[in-house]
């Protein structure tokens, strides 16, 4: 698994403007079943997203954002192993 954290790089008239965009993006790896969960940080500086796949699969998923394609939103990747977790979210765990 790994937590993938944005920082925004622009400001958010930009981002609001590559929000659309961004979401049909989520909507396709959630379709994949890449993605956990997603969501703003608050204050809203970034996001964050739970993704089911290794590190290398996440940043080649994210070079296809269109917050990284406009240079809206950098990202980082931490890869880490649920070593416990609660029983209903067991089918996340590889």
């Amino acid at each position: 698994m790994v937590i993938i954290t944005s920082k925004y790089v622009k400001p958010l008239d930009v981002i609001d403007s590559l929000l659309a965009d961004h979401r049909k993006f989520l909507d396709d790896q959630y379709k994949q079943s890449k993605f956990i969960f997603s969501g703003p940080q608050n204050p809203r500086v970034g996001g964050l997203i739970l993704a089911n796949v290794g590190i290398d699969e996440a940043r080649t998923i994210m070079k296809k954002d269109p917050f990284t394609i406009h240079g809206a939103s950098e990202y980082q990747f931490i890869e880490f192993t649920p070593g416990k977790y609660d029983e209903r979210f067991a089918c996340f765990v590889k």
